[in-house]
């Protein structure tokens, strides 16, 4: 290997060993991309980590687990990808404890239905403030445990009514669905929307969260897989306006509808206990 090429992988492998030092990383805009890059390394006792991807709505699906128990949590499974997050699952020797939803998904079907049918014992988690059916109906302040590791859930309305974000207990890593997304946020134009309480959600219960903490949304369409609460406070054109600024912002967007609401919406008030 060069030494030209040993001096250009330098930043990137300093960043690859520190993302879970105590000390907080400052993140400057230069090395934002290698904090991206390598956010996922876990040190010795964090749980196992994995970002999954579906294509065609630009959904992630998020897999932890405790590596001693092997017990696992999926969050907002897609029904086209049930399949393929099994074959990882079992590859990596996990038992699936919960199928974890962020709100009710107007752009795809979630895959919870079809994995409690694959999968014995699973229980489906949703917001109480839904409207849609699970095992598990979940509020503010609630825990998900699996192995020594558990998620808080902090309830962010405002995309709708049933948002809520999934927070480890050492506040590192916050699974915030649509609310908060990289350098944008979820449309408050249909499913019970508010412009004005989305915003509040975000500044209360994301931009609260310490400023090193990653944020990872459930979709993204510009390629990126990962923020920080710093990053999005800082460059988030719309969250860093004004609530009125804000609101304004929102309420003049005029979005397409999402071509698949009419079918995903329906099936996901009630595939948390059913198959597909």
């Amino acid at each position: 290997m060069s030494a030209a090429l040993l001096n250009r992988l330098k930043p990137a492998v300093s960043v690859a060993i520190r993302p879970w030092s105590c000390k907080p990383p400052r993140i400057e805009p230069s090395s934002a991309a290698s904090a991206r890059l390598y956010s996922g390394l876990m040190e010795p006792g964090a749980p196992l980590f994995r970002q999954l991807f579906e294509s065609e709505s630009s959904t992630y699906t998020y897999l932890l687990a405790d590596t001693d128990t092997g017990e696992a949590v999926l969050i907002d499974p897609v029904l086209e990808t049930v399949d393929r997050d099994l074959q990882l699952i079992t590859e990596l020797g996990l038992t699936l404890k919960v199928a974890l939803n962020t709100h009710c998904h107007a752009d795809h079907i979630t895959g919870s239905g079809l994995l409690k049918k694959k999968v014995f014992g699973l229980k489906s988690a949703i917001s109480r403030h839904s409207g849609a059916a699970a095992d598990l109906l979940l509020s503010e302040g609630d825990r998900i445990r699996f192995g020594k590791h558990s998620l808080t859930v902090r309830e962010t309305p405002g995309h709708t009514d049933g948002c809520v974000t999934y927070v480890t207990e050492d506040e590192r890593m916050a699974f915030t669905g649509d609310a908060l997304l990289i350098r944008g946020c979820g449309r408050t134009d249909f499913q019970q929307g508010s412009a004005q309480r989305l915003y509040q959600s975000v500044h209360q219960k994301i931009f609260s969260l310490p400023g090193h903490c990653f944020v990872y949304p459930a979709h993204d369409y510009k390629g990126q897989s990962v923020s920080t609460v710093e990053e999005e406070k800082k460059f988030n054109p719309r969250l860093t306006k004004t609530l009125h600024e804000f609101v304004n912002i929102m309420n003049t967007l005029k979005l397409p509808k999402p071509q698949k609401i009419d079918i995903s919406v329906p099936a996901n008030l009630v595939c948390g206990l059913h198959d597909i």
